[in-house]
Order: C-alpha cells, then structure tokens, then sequence
C-alpha cells in the first residue's frame, strides 16, 4: 500500500539564507515532502513575538533547489502561521521544525528564542515540533556532526509523535575534535542572565544602550539538565510546553479568602 512521505514545515529565526536552515533543509527532504516558511531577514530574539501592526509579506524563492520556499517579512512564529493556513492551505503538516539555530537556546533562553517560538507556534497549532540549535554563532559554523542526530530525533518524533502542547527543544555543543557523545533527555536549567546596559553617545551626542551580560547557572553541576549535557559533550533535548499554568500554586491559592 502506498504511503505518502511526511509533510514537514521548516522555519528558523536566522533568516531564510542561513547555513543552519540549508542543513536543516537538506536533513529533512531524507524525511519527507519538505516546504520553507522562514524569515527575510534575522529575528533572533523576537521571542514569540507576532505581527499586527503592519502588514506581511510573502514571496516565494528558489533558494532550495526542487523545495517549496517561501520568504517572509514577519517573525518566526508569523512564519508558521503563514505556513500552516495559507501557504499548505487545507494540509496539515507532520512535523514542524526550526533551526538549525546559530547560538544555543539553552535554559531561560527558551522564551526569548525566535528559534523556539517557531517550534511552540507548531505545537500550538497541535502539530509534532521541534526547535534545533548549535552553540556556535559563527555565520560559517559547522553543522556536519549534527546532521544524524537532527536525523535521528525527527524521525522519532515522526515515528511516535508527542503529547499535546509539547514541542523538543534540542541543543549540539560546538563541533570539536571528540565525537558526540549521545542524546540526553534534560530538564531546562535553572539560569537567567545577568544584564548590563553599556551607555554610549551616537554621533549627535544623543544616548543609547547596548545590551550586554553574563549567564548565571543556578544549576551548575547538575547532570540532568541542559547545561550539563552541552558541557560534557551531549546532545541535549529538553521537552518544552506553552501552558505555564503554576498548577501547585493555583491549589495553593485556592485556599485563600476572596
């Protein structure tokens, strides 16, 4: 009996001429029927941010050879709206994936990924996702000891599925001359950052700041978590959900007089 191969939607928030999402492209046509959605330009940072004042463009391109592709003026989660109700129209997609992220999404960094915003707009829409990253910001960062694993993860997904509301948020250490080590099933780490605002003067004498900072892991040493993976050379996957409901506190506070 024939069996279509798989629907996947692929975005990302480095912009459609990324390395990352190439890699990412090329990983994905072995898997299935593949369609681009992603930004025209870098929205790293945008967190799930999405477009309402102004309007979206959509054009399509032919920057993947023999893959559907389409370019967007929109952030990463407008991309997969896009994708979903106009650009695949009445198909639903199988599998909905982002990256191949240049720079880590580790820990808190999670809600302000435009990477992962792409991932959880796919389990919103109640669609099987997964956001990829690399801890490697470089332009030109090599992505060739990721591929298998990429492989590998989304054809588990594609395989098994995930639960409602849940999307993977999937992190590889830098290339470097040991081999990988394996596949870790993390919890987020516990970390935020530790902001600083440089004041500079532009040229008109008028201010402006320039973000800057430190990560503090809360964490460290903790060998389920994220941070520890990437550390000591795994790869790291972190199931993530869009209900932030504190549900132990919600019983907590029941018990209060209103």
């Amino acid at each position: 009996m024939y069996s279509p191969k798989p629907l996947i939607l692929v975005s990302n928030d480095d912009g459609i001429t990324s390395l990352g999402i190439r890699t990412l492209v090329e990983v994905m046509q072995e898997l299935g029927e593949v369609v681009v959605v992603a930004p025209d330009s870098p929205q790293s940072g945008m967190g799930h941010a999405i477009t309402i004042g102004e309007p979206l463009r959509l054009h399509a391109t032919p920057i993947f050879e023999g893959v559907k592709a389409y370019e967007c003026s929109g952030t990463p989660a407008d991309c997969v709206k896009l994708g979903k109700h106009y650009v695949l129209k009445d198909r639903t997609p199988d599998l909905v994936v982002s990256g191949i992220n240049h720079g880590s999404n580790t820990s808190i960094s999670v809600l302000y990924s435009g990477t992962m915003s792409a991932a959880i707009e796919g389990a919103i829409e109640g669609i099987p996702s997964i956001g990829f990253s690399l801890c490697d910001f470089a332009s030109d960062a090599d992505f060739s000891h990721v591929r298998s694993f990429v492989k590998q993860i989304a054809s588990n997904v594609l395989a098994n599925g995930l639960p409602k509301g849940v999307a993977l948020n999937v992190n590889f250490p830098k290339k470097s001359e040991e081999a990988l080590k394996g596949v870790r099933i993390c919890r987020q780490t516990n970390g935020k950052w530790q902001e600083e605002f440089d004041k500079r003067k532009d040229p008109h004498g008028r201010s402006y700041f320039w973000l800057s900072g430190n990560f503090v892991n809360f964490d460290a040493g903790q060998e389920d978590t994220c941070e520890w993976a990437l550390e000591n050379n795994y790869v790291s996957v972190v199931p993530c959900q869009y209900d932030l409901t504190a549900y132990e506190t919600m019983k907590l506070m029941q018990q209060w007089q209103f």
